[in-house]
């Protein structure tokens, strides 16, 4: 790879434990890349299983220039009224060019910037999306299905498929990558098969 990709990571308090290792380490070990965790707070954030996550930098746009991509980890407060309006940086980032993704809760955020409008994508199931924040652009383009969905630069995932979400995100920063993203999905599906 000739440049080192700089992948941000979007948290807030009660972050899913489950829904980032895969890309983060992945990216990371396999690919080169780096992770930088955002969060609209600099004091350290409680994931769900209790653990702790002290993030390197804030969410303002013009501190965070360097992204490709940025993913937003789903948490049990984004459905809240509370959620931290993150549509600048998200915006920023789609604009110059780089992949934005959500997963869960996470999907909540691309929702309330717009960034489902006119793109296919998918979340935590038909219809929550709108049980929590009523209609939203691109509400007649959802999927729902069982895996990731990537459309553009757009990637989203139900919180029950960190596996799709995170080779999909991947494959859509690194497409120079996509034989052995190939590989790592196929080791992926790997623990899904039968075992009689």
């Amino acid at each position: 790879m000739d440049q080192k990709k700089t992948i941000g990571l979007v948290f807030i308090d009660q972050f899913a434990d489950w829904e980032f290792g895969l890309l983060a380490g992945s990216a990371v070990e396999w690919f080169g890349a780096r992770i930088i965790a955002l969060a609209p707070t600099s004091g350290p954030l409680k994931s769900i299983g209790g653990l702790h996550l002290v993030p390197d930098r804030g969410l303002e746009p013009q501190d965070n220039t360097d992204l490709d991509a940025v993913a937003v980890i789903g948490a049990n407060t984004w459905p809240s009224e509370d959620a931290p309006d993150i549509a600048p940086l998200l915006k920023s980032v789609l604009s110059g060019g780089g992949i934005v993704g959500g997963i869960c809760g996470g999907t909540l955020a691309l929702a309330r910037a717009g960034l489902f409008e006119g793109r296919k994508h998918t979340s935590n199931g038909a219809g929550w999306i709108q049980s929590v924040m009523g209609e939203y652009a691109g509400s007649s383009l959802y999927q729902d299905v069982p895996h990731a969905v990537r459309d553009a630069h757009i990637v989203s995932a139900a919180g029950s498929a960190p596996g799709t979400f995170a080779t999909e995100f991947l494959e859509a920063v690194l497409p120079e990558q996509a034989g052995q993203i190939a590989e790592m999905r196929s080791f992926i599906a790997r623990e899904y098969q039968a075992t009689g």
